[in-house]
């Protein structure tokens, strides 16, 4: 066990976790055969083949299994050991953050991140990654991103989570359409005609609670994502279902008037979400309330 080195260790954590040679090769920007010959000396090392190739990649071993825990937990100690000793000056820092996001979230929250981020870290680079959300685990699980906001909860026994804010859906018509009263009644709402965004990541509660009132609004427009809408509601008299924020955002350079919906949808949160690993990393700290921050102002 003495010529054991923290690399090996490195490639054994990022193997378990992504489950593949390949992927694990351009996480450490080396090369597949050096992923397969520190697969070799691992196994020398511990007695014991690790993985197994299959149909879904290198499955572990009951042993890799075992040393998993105690591995990735000594490397995440080690890790954040050394960045915490190291100087982490945000002002000054070129650092790069990956952040996933949905498009409402880029459209909504985005600017004020930003915002703040160039007032306190000029030189600090942000990527934002359009959010897949079946893919959510294995990104944040390789390294591939270093946080991700979004609505829908996500799970895993190393996944941390913090609210961010709560949100309710409000309905929206365009100003040349509004009502009368500045109330919508729920007569008037199934009275009107309606347009449905139908892929939207999780947003479909105002769906389900209508579904079980027994109730079925007009639906004359189906669209696949939100960015249409304010075109859309601008030429035709439709209501249409928003998270107030984005209801809000849509609002500043469109004609559109928000009501409160007639009938009760449960609010929801979005939480900002990382990697336990970096509960102590300095720098991921430092981002992580910065987001926070950002989104904690009106």
């Amino acid at each position: 066990m003495s010529n054991i080195d923290l690399n090996l260790i490195r490639t054994f954590v990022i193997l378990y976790e992504t489950r593949s040679v390949t992927k694990t090769a351009d996480q450490l920007f080396v090369t597949q055969p050096s992923v397969s010959y520190a697969l070799s000396r691992l196994r020398d090392l511990f007695k014991d083949r690790l993985f197994i190739r299959n149909k879904n990649g290198m499955e572990p071993t009951a042993i890799a299994q075992q040393l998993y825990e105690e591995l990735s937990h000594s490397l995440s100690m080690i890790e954040n050991t050394v960045a915490n000793v190291q100087t982490f000056d945000p002002a000054v820092s070129h650092k790069r953050f990956r952040v996933a996001m949905t498009d409402l979230g880029e459209m909504a929250l985005l600017p004020a991140i930003v915002a703040r981020l160039q007032i306190e870290a000029p030189n600090i680079e942000m990527k934002v990654i359009p959010l897949e959300i079946d893919k959510v685990d294995e990104w944040m699980s390789s390294g591939k991103v270093d946080a991700v906001i979004c609505s829908r909860p996500l799970e895993g026994p190393h996944i941390q989570r913090y609210a961010l804010f709560e949100e309710h859906y409000v309905c929206v018509l365009h100003n040349r359409y509004a009502l009368p009263s500045s109330t919508l009644t729920m007569e008037c709402f199934m009275a009107h005609k309606h347009t449905l965004v139908t892929h939207n990541l999780g947003h479909g509660a105002s769906e389900e609670v209508l579904a079980q009132m027994g109730v079925k609004r007009k639906i004359s427009l189906e669209v696949s994502h939100f960015l249409i809408l304010p075109s859309v509601l601008a030429k035709a008299d439709l209501m249409a279902i928003l998270p107030y924020r984005i209801a809000l955002f849509f609002a500043e350079n469109n004609q559109l008037t928000l009501y409160d919906l007639p009938f009760e949808v449960p609010t929801f949160e979005v939480a900002l979400h990382w990697q336990s690993r970096h509960n102590e990393s300095v720098s991921h700290r430092w981002f992580r309330e910065l987001i926070m921050n950002a989104l904690s102002e009106p």
